[in-house]
């Protein structure tokens, strides 16, 4: 059965408008990402990968881009934690 982040995500990938800022911070965190203050933009970063870095605005209204980007970070997540479990065989 697939965790409330997948279906997340995949609800993301079919509609990637109509969105607000939670709905992304809800994609991050349930993914492992830690959001932290900063100005204008928070500070969206993965604990385990520090590679995997963006910002996030803090107005309410996402644009379409922003969550293409939410979408193809959790995908680089995926992808290094498949490439980690692989060479821990």
């Amino acid at each position: 059965m697939p965790s409330k982040a997948s279906k997340l995500l995949e609800r993301m990938r079919q509609k990637k408008t109509g969105w607000k800022r939670h709905d992304l911070e809800r994609l991050y965190k349930r993914f492992g990402f830690v959001i932290t203050d900063g100005g204008s933009h928070d500070k969206v970063t993965h604990p385990e990968f520090p590679e995997l870095i963006t910002s996030l605005p803090r107005h309410d209204r996402i644009h379409e881009y922003m969550v293409i980007q939410a979408i193809r970070l959790v995908d680089r997540l995926e992808k290094l934690r498949r490439e980690r479990e692989q060479s821990d065989e």
